[in-house]
């Protein structure tokens, strides 16, 4: 079921359309959908602005924007809306849509109007904001956005134009670019990890110091507090223009925008501790005169400013590890894929496999891509889409999947969906919508968030006035930090920033364990759940098949049978086999060696096992071998009945008995059943 809903033809032609661009630079595809990577939100009022800037753009249609993935999600209408628009709608917020910028090795133009036509094809592409091709060099520089597009999307265009990227560079320039957005975005999230990490344990480090300068006794220190004070003076510096450069950044291009946001308030608190504390070590007289006592404060600003990274670090971290999530599920498709092509079998990188082409699976090799078994026979382990144990036999006209791993035979398929069409491809993008999806709460505390700083800035001036006028002596001091708490603890982004990055984890760690979430609506209505039905194989069972039942007759004994059976096995990679020698290791059974072995595709094995010609299969390979049950057929109905998988056995060719193979229950699923009982829901199994 879950296969068909991905194999949907409206998410096929919406991926179509989005490629498909136009000549004038317009997203492309009716009624499309984009997502924008927006650099320099830090809070949710300013996902507030982004969004509102967005919305004013006409032909835009909806405009979702999240604080954790840093992207915002734009419906639009493509005859209205173009990338430029929308990027400087952006930067009129008083924020950025990073772009990045590749070269491209073009094969086969030989002149001027070669150079328009790749040019052409290029900037057709949704998210390419300029391009420019050397004729001399054989390069195009293109800058594109990367959520957009990226080096597939290349590759055709330029195909397209009726050239060729080389292929002798093309991979070079894979490792270069990064290929996936989510390598891209992995390695970005690692240097901003990396900077903040670095900028926060040197705060801190210095706070501490600072902090023992300020307390340590006299008889310790034996230096005056003036000369105390300068040294704090240095250490501070560097911290409060170095490590809080972001806050002033972020504060500056707020308030060009006559708007204020988290980093306003952070800015404005630290600088106020700082610039007093620099008041008073180089004027301690004015200050003593004006009948303050000359107290700095430099530990304060400079602890504020580490703790304070110190959360953007952990944040950023738990947005960085959610990406693992997404680079695991990709890395389920094989690299590379074996073509036939003119009559030759050649390995292609999998960006460059096509539709309708003809490829061949050997066994043991993951299927490349989506698409239609036309000869061979095979059985197929599909446990990484739907979660079933046992392989699926594939025949001519059978459908395969990609990332699905080969089991037993050889076999070729006609390529159906290549690229972001296929399932895998398919599963991936809706835990990326999953992830920047934004719950209805959400949504609350960005409107909130929008009138929060300006009132926290009013409530701290007010608190200044107050503690000034009627609050007891040294009034100054108590009055500036009194201001100072309310602007830094009133901070605006506990909600915003903590759904969105709540979502990002839940949905991610939920894509490793096989559980795909539609999104934080699903999540924050799942407390309304009265019923939850569970799926049997890999859900309540182990999702790995066991021996249960051994069935042995014509005067062959159980234990016997096994042994002989799991001889025969040992070698096979068929997970009824895997149980069967399993079993045999836990009984201590001695297994021999096998002279001869055989596959038949969609019925079973032949063997020699001490010179004992084996069959291990189903009726039908019974049936071809003339072999008579002998009333084993009615106890493997019985076992079939009961959910098991039975495997005769024939024995110099009379019937030898049967083996029983099932799923079985994991030890913990009755506890968990009872447990979600005793929470008074209802349990169905499907």
């Amino acid at each position: 079921m879950a296969t068909e809903q991905l194999d949907n033809t409206a998410t096929s032609e919406n991926n179509q359309q989005k490629r498909a661009g136009n000549a004038d630079g317009n997203i492309a595809g009716p009624g499309s959908e984009a997502m924008l990577p927006i650099g320099g939100m830090t809070c949710a009022s300013c996902v507030r602005r982004v969004e509102r800037a967005l919305q004013k753009v006409e032909g835009v249609q909806s405009v979702g924007v999240n604080l954790a993935t840093e992207r915002a999600t734009i419906k639009y209408d493509p005859s209205l809306v173009t990338m430029d628009r929308l990027r400087t709608a952006v930067e009129s917020a008083g924020y950025s849509v990073p772009m990045e910028e590749v070269l491209l090795p073009i094969e086969g133009m030989t002149c001027a109007s070669c150079v328009g036509r790749v040019e052409r094809s290029l900037a057709k592409l949704p998210g390419v904001e300029r391009v420019g091709v050397n004729l001399a060099t054989e390069q195009a520089s293109v800058r594109f956005n990367p959520a957009m597009v990226g080096n597939d999307d290349f590759r055709i265009a330029v195909e397209k134009a009726g050239y060729a990227l080389r292929a002798s560079t093309e991979q070079g320039l894979a490792t270069t670019e990064g290929e996936s957005p989510v390598d891209r975005d992995m390695e970005r999230r690692r240097k901003e990890v990396e900077t903040l990490r670095r900028k926060f344990v040197t705060s801190l480090a210095v706070g501490v110091i600072i902090m023992a300068g300020m307390f340590l006794p006299t008889s310790w220190l034996p230096w005056a507090m003036q000369e105390r004070y300068l040294a704090m003076f240095l250490l501070a510096t560097p911290i409060q223009f170095w490590a809080g450069w972001t806050f002033y950044k972020g504060a500056w291009m707020a308030a060009r925008h006559l708007t204020t946001n988290m980093n306003t308030l952070i800015a404005v608190g630290t600088s106020a501790a700082y610039l007093y504390s620099v008041f008073i070590t180089f004027f301690p007289g004015a200050v003593s005169s004006a009948g303050l006592v000359p107290e700095a404060y430099y530990d304060t600003s400079t602890i504020i400013i580490g703790l304070i990274l110190m959360g953007r670090y952990l944040e950023a971290r738990a947005k960085g590890q959610t990406s693992e999530a997404i680079k695991k599920l990709m890395g389920l498709a094989p690299r590379t894929a074996r073509v036939i092509r003119n009559d030759e079998e050649i390995d292609l990188p999998i960006e460059q496999v096509q539709v309708d082409d003809v490829i061949r699976v050997r066994p043991g090799d993951k299927v490349p891509v989506d698409g239609i078994v036309v000869e061979g026979r095979s059985s197929v382990d599909e446990s990484m889409l739907t979660g079933e144990s046992l392989p699926v036999e594939k025949e001519p006209g059978g459908s395969v999947i990609g990332a699905t791993i080969n089991k037993t035979g050889s076999f070729t398929f006609r390529a159906t969906r290549v690229g972001k069409d296929t399932a895998l491809a398919q599963i991936v993008k809706l835990v990326e919508e999953a992830q920047g999806s934004k719950a209805p709460i959400q949504r609350l505390a960005d409107q909130i968030s929008s009138y929060f700083v300006p009132v926290v800035l009013g409530l701290a001036a007010l608190t200044f006035v107050l503690w000034y006028v009627v609050g007891p002596e040294p009034k100054f001091t108590l009055s500036l930090v009194s201001m100072i708490a309310v602007l830094i603890i009133a901070c605006p982004c506990a909600l915003g920033l903590a759904t969105p990055t709540a979502i990002m984890v839940g949905t991610g760690k939920g894509a490793e364990h096989g559980v795909l979430i539609r999104g934080g609506e699903a999540l924050e209505g799942a407390y309304k759940v009265n019923a939850i039905v569970l799926d049997k194989t890999g859900t309540l069972t182990r999702g790995k098949p066991a021996v249960t039942d051994l069935v042995a007759t014509n005067g062959i004994g159980e234990q016997e049978l096994l042994r002989l059976v799991a001889s025969a096995e040992r070698g096979s990679e068929h997970p009824l086999g895997e149980a069967i020698v399993a079993r045999a290791g836990e009984l201590g059974l001695s297994l021999a060696a096998t002279d001869r072995f055989q596959a038949v595709a969609g019925h079973g094995i032949e063997a020699t096992v001490e010179g004992r010609n084996l069959l291990i299969g189903n009726t039908r390979l019974m049936a071809a071998n003339n072999i008579g049950l002998d009333g084993l057929s009615e106890q493997g109905a019985a076992l079939a009945a009961q959910g098991k998988t039975p495997m005769y056995v024939a024995v110099d060719n009379k019937a030898g008995g049967l083996i029983a193979v099932a799923d079985t229950l994991k030890p913990e699923s009755p506890e968990a059943v009872r447990e979600l009982q005793a929470l008074g829901l209802e349990v169905w199994m499907l």
